[in-house]
């Protein structure tokens, strides 16, 4: 087995959510001394017609190679603009990055499959187009051998987030909140296991409910639901989905959380303000309740908070109502901004993977063993 040598290595992760907001692009340096370190950042937003496309991919019964050819080509360009960015104003060369980590799109993630088919999961990418136009080894289609192992696919961030938070002194609790939320719980004590799950949709529908009524891509700082009423009976159905009853491993996406399931629960009663209220608090308490799922025997909880959602700031009052016992915090304490840990994580998958080490957790997934994660594209 290859070891990693003791010299910084410098990787840059791609990210593009389920929110589909852009692509988040960070480099980052890893060593042997210490955690994982944050070199520099670049958000390229996501094309108006990109983003039309590729919710429809998201959504349609039926697809077309066409568009799929073409969704994909306009992505890999995307990203390879991000990289172009990202780099744009750093003494970095291209020639010292020892790998890109494109974690592609997810158009649709089915790790029960359907209907007694086989379980699957589709992320949209072409490392091999991206690795032509940056001149840069990419690793991609980290999902699916955890799937091809038995598992979940998802979530992968943990095992980033017990690399770079994890301390023999005090236990973490994470919470990304992108387009769906997880938490993960890194105990203290080096032989628990990492815990992770998708406790339920997050900016997902938030931003969709958004869109739809007020046009644009999200409510900014959570202003438009703050102006509404939670519908408590409206909760109770939404909550009412066995999802939020299952026990970890479980993940979820837009397959299953998506604006026709919020509108199968409307009494056609409600106002579009109220809704984006309940939303927010069905994010909430979907978390408490994820929370409580872990069974924590402290009395007060570090919450380390991150992701698009950790900008919402009527959302973060709704979280710090529900998890009284919890002091949330911000990931810059430890050098990594809020919108920067998942594209963190997939340079940080990368590394695992030129040295042949494992990227998941079979607490997390649910896979049979630890699996080398990814294809390499050589450049």
């Amino acid at each position: 087995m290859k070891t990693p040598t003791a010299s910084p290595l410098y990787y840059i992760g791609l990210m593009s959510g389920t929110s589909l907001d852009g692509i988040d692009a960070a480099l980052i340096a890893i060593d042997n001394a210490s955690p994982p370190r944050l070199l520099a950042t670049h958000a390229e937003p996501m094309p108006d017609e990109l983003h039309r496309l590729l919710l429809t991919l998201c959504h349609a019964e039926q697809v077309s190679f066409a568009q799929l050819a073409a969704a994909e080509h306009a992505f890999c360009q995307c990203q390879a603009q991000a990289v172009k960015q990202l780099l744009a104003p750093l003494s970095v060369e291209l020639e010292q990055i020892s790998a890109i980590g494109s974690h592609g799109q997810t158009i649709e993630h089915a790790p029960k499959g359907h209907n007694g088919g086989p379980a699957y999961t589709l992320q949209l990418d072409n490392p091999s187009l991206l690795a032509e136009l940056t001149g840069c080894t990419v690793v991609a289609d980290f999902r699916r051998r955890d799937l091809a192992a038995g598992g979940q696919a998802a979530p992968l961030a943990p095992a980033f987030h017990q690399a770079l938070f994890g301390r023999s002194d005090a236990h973490q609790l994470v919470l990304n909140l992108g387009g769906f939320a997880n938490l993960t719980w890194l105990s203290s004590q080096p032989t628990d296991p990492v815990i992770g799950f998708d406790t339920g949709p997050a900016n997902v529908l938030l931003d969709g409910w958004f869109s739809l009524h007020q046009g644009g891509r999200f409510d900014q700082d959570g202003d438009w639901a703050a102006s509404g009423k939670i519908d408590e009976a409206l909760l109770a159905r939404l909550l009412s989905e066995p999802f939020f009853q299952q026990p970890p491993p479980r993940s979820t996406g837009r397959e299953l959380f998506h604006l026709e399931w919020l509108q199968q629960h409307l009494s056609g009663q409600e106002t579009a303000a109220n809704v984006q209220a309940t939303l927010a608090e069905l994010t909430a308490v979907s978390v408490a309740q994820g929370i409580e799922q872990l069974q924590i025997s402290d009395g007060s909880l570090t919450l380390i908070t991150a992701g698009g959602g950790a900008h919402n700031g009527y959302l973060m009052q709704r979280l710090a109502h529900h998890i009284p016992r919890a002091t949330l915090t911000s990931p810059s304490a430890y050098g990594w901004p809020e919108d920067w840990i998942e594209a963190g994580a997939f340079a940080w998958l990368a590394h695992q993977r030129l040295h042949h080490l494992p990227g998941n957790l079979p607490s997390v997934t649910g896979a049979q063993g630890a699996r080398v994660l990814g294809g390499i594209y050589a450049a």
